[in-house]
């Protein structure tokens, strides 16, 4: 399939990548910053141009990988006529691209993607359109580039979204907290790198409800009031700390009433 890329980013660039060693040809990159677009240009060995003008018009699917907040605009610089065009936001409806082709839909990798990477990771995506033929092309086409596709409309996708920030981006966030904790405290932080690893080994084989650990589902009130006490000086963990505890408690005394 030959490609068309709009955007020159983390996601353009990953998906750029792997959409290569799956075998399909990038015509071109297209985008508003002419430096990373003619980097990009040369990553993937093709042209690139920062005209919307002058879009090669000859690609079986156009690809637009931008910020959110560029899609309410992008109808206004592009119209591709009855040409395949997706754009791979979690929370953005499909309609955002109603006025740039007679045909589109959502190409969205559930996965945090960084351009500077060497490996790339494994990418699940969540595909729509909106006609049942051009689901069917994004499903077969999302399948040679990953063995984890799913078809999902707006708001199921926009929930996987959310969950993705909360399982992601804050989980990051919470390791930042911890982090400059540890600076401060004189602690090495990568010591906890294997507990962090370890955690994440065993939600894949079970529900992370049914491996919580801590003194919050034990009911170590000692524990929870000592640890408490060490984090006088850290009021963010502190809120954090309560707020994690009570929910803990609160999950596994409704799984446990007794």
């Amino acid at each position: 399939m030959n490609i068309v890329l709009i955007g020159s980013g983390n996601v353009a660039t990953v998906l750029g990548k792997k959409i290569q060693i799956a075998g399909h040809d990038i015509l071109q990159v297209a985008g508003r910053n002419e430096a990373a677009c003619a980097a990009l240009s040369t990553v993937l060995k093709c042209s690139f141009t920062i005209n919307w003008n002058f879009i090669n018009q000859q690609a079986d699917l156009y690809i637009i990988a931008v910020a959110d907040t560029a899609l309410e605009h992008i109808h206004a610089q592009i119209n591709l006529g009855k040409k395949i065009v997706v754009h791979t936001a979690g929370s953005v409806s499909k309609e955002v691209l109603h006025k740039v082709s007679k045909n589109y839909g959502v190409l969205y990798p559930v996965q945090s993607l960084h351009k500077e990477k060497e490996v790339l990771p494994e990418i699940p995506f969540l595909v729509d359109g909106n006609s049942n033929d051009t689901i069917a092309l994004l499903k077969d086409f999302a399948e040679t580039i990953s063995d984890k596709v799913r078809v999902a409309a707006d708001e199921p996708r926009k929930k996987i979204h959310l969950a993705a920030v909360l399982v992601n981006n804050f989980t990051n966030h919470l390791y930042a907290l911890t982090e400059d904790f540890c600076k401060n405290e004189q602690l090495d932080f990568k010591i906890l790198l294997p507990l962090i690893e370890e955690t994440a080994e065993r939600i894949k084989l079970y529900s992370p409800a049914d491996v919580q650990t801590g003194p919050a589902v034990r009911g170590d009130e000692t524990t929870i009031n000592m640890q408490l006490g060490l984090l006088q000086q850290y009021p963010p963990l502190i809120k954090l700390y309560e707020l994690f505890s009570e929910s803990i408690r609160s999950m596994h005394k409704n799984k446990n009433p007794g």
